[in-house]
């Protein structure tokens, strides 16, 4: 099933989020269950609707690591996977390798 974002929302795939002790034990994300405050943009929106009636474009694009207020998204499950929509103003910063 394809997600198609409205306006300026975005869908976004929560990256794992594993963590290392100082000791390199290696913590899984499934004992930590906090809200995921990185992911993958999966699909973009076409943007904002303006008051003279054009859209403004968005600032990122599908593929993109991204980092977002942590309570921001809205959590939706379909077909047995999870993804998170949110607004372009609650993107952060994109993840630059």
């Amino acid at each position: 099933m394809n997600l198609k974002p409205l306006n300026d929302r975005l869908i976004v795939k929560a990256l794992p989020k594993e963590e290392v002790t100082k000791s390199g034990i290696i913590i899984p994300d499934t004992v930590d269950k906090e809200r995921p405050e990185q992911g993958e943009v999966i699909a973009v929106g076409p943007g904002k609707l303006k008051d003279d009636g054009t859209r403004a474009s968005m600032s990122v694009q599908a593929g993109e690591k991204v980092m977002f207020k942590k309570y921001a998204p809205d959590e939706v499950k379909i077909d047995d996977e999870e993804y998170l929509v949110l607004s372009e103003y609650d993107i952060l910063a994109v993840v630059e390798n």
